[in-house]
């Protein structure tokens, strides 16, 4: 599971992002449930969320395509000199076609292989170490890689859906990768794993039979169903042990790794990495705060802030992690 030599060295030639206007605060969640901003951020770290609009005609592929739109012009290229457009997302806006492929034609067409990538949090940096593959082993030359959500849609804004509804907002992010004739460039070490017996503890089903024995109620359908306590439990065990994992396999310590861009799911998940590895704050970069959980977005749109910010730059040694439903997990270590 550790990329080996690779012919081709991989570049990441440019990043993009969207958020959407509309934001809603921990305030305004204390107007309509039993919630409370102290509890909020206590909790998760979240202050607010942006939230996407119908009405407006936002979406996934509207969010994905602007993202996109700003990495390509980042990068200086056009979908035309594309081979591959992998866009991860639990929210498809139909089961066919991709909205990969709409995603293309909105950037202005090409003949770029075109495909949605269903990893939940996880998904982004799935898609990340799949298209750093293609342009290693020579297959493709250059690859876009999306993470676009739109979660407040299936998020129940009540009381009886707190646990989930205060953590997530909408986004997406994207960023190209070129090939490059530095063989040192590109991923140095990576990880991906599932363990679908987890499945239940979070899902979005779409009709009776896709709930366990028992917990069928018909107000859920179609939203957010989570167990907090095994999704925060999971999290809290696999994140540190994902980001030991992918140190040994690159020989490396964690001083020697210049940012860790993970994904932004609790504060508390967050802070508990830096205490275990002795990273400085610097180190971590931590937005949920003006995000909240943007699921296979927030990998991307944290290295999109960082690189237009300056902190992530070429000549680095940059950590992507993340975990989510499925249950799913990865990593991607990169040398920029």
């Amino acid at each position: 599971m550790t990329t080996g030599p690779a012919t081709t060295g991989v570049r990441l030639a440019g990043t993009g992002m969207y958020v959407p206007e509309g934001i809603i605060s921990n305030h305004d969640l204390e107007k309509r449930m039993d919630t409370s901003n102290e509890w909020i951020l206590q909790r998760t770290g979240i202050s607010e969320r942006h939230i996407a609009s119908l009405e407006d005609g936002e979406c996934v592929l509207t969010m994905a395509t602007t993202a996109a739109e700003r990495a390509l012009a980042d990068a200086g290229l056009t979908s035309h000199d594309l081979d591959m457009l992998v866009l991860a997302t639990v929210g498809s806006e139909m089961a066919c076609p991709s909205t990969a492929c709409r995603v293309m034609e909105n950037l202005g067409g090409g003949n770029a292989a075109a495909l949605d990538l269903t990893a939940a949090c996880s998904g982004w940096v799935y898609g990340l170490n799949l298209a750093q593959s293609m342009v290693s082993s020579g297959a493709h030359q250059r690859v876009l890689v999306i993470g676009a959500e739109h979660l407040t849609k299936v998020v129940e804004r009540s009381t009886r859906g707190r646990g989930v509804s205060i953590l997530f907002g909408d986004g997406a992010g994207a960023a190209v990768l070129t090939a490059d004739a530095d063989p040192s460039l590109g991923v140095i070490a990576q990880r991906m794993y599932s363990d679908g017996s987890g499945w239940r503890e979070l899902y979005i089903p779409r009709d009776e039979r896709d709930f366990p024995e028992g917990e069928y109620e018909e107000w859920k359908v179609g939203l957010m169903q989570m167990n907090g306590r095994a999704v925060f439990k999971f999290a809290v065990k696999t994140f540190c042990e994902l980001i030991k994992d992918t140190l040994d396999a690159a020989k490396l310590d964690a001083s020697e790794v210049d940012m860790f861009i993970c994904h932004q799911s609790n504060i508390r998940i967050l802070e508990a990495a830096r205490e275990r590895f002795g990273l400085p704050e610097d180190k971590l970069y931590i937005n949920i705060d003006r995000y909240g959980n943007t699921s296979a977005a927030s990998v991307p749109i944290c290295l999109d802030e960082l690189r237009k910010a300056g902190r992530v730059k070429a000549g680095q040694k940059v950590m992507f992690v993340a975990f989510g439903g499925g249950l799913t997990w990865a990593s991607s270590l990169w040398q920029l």
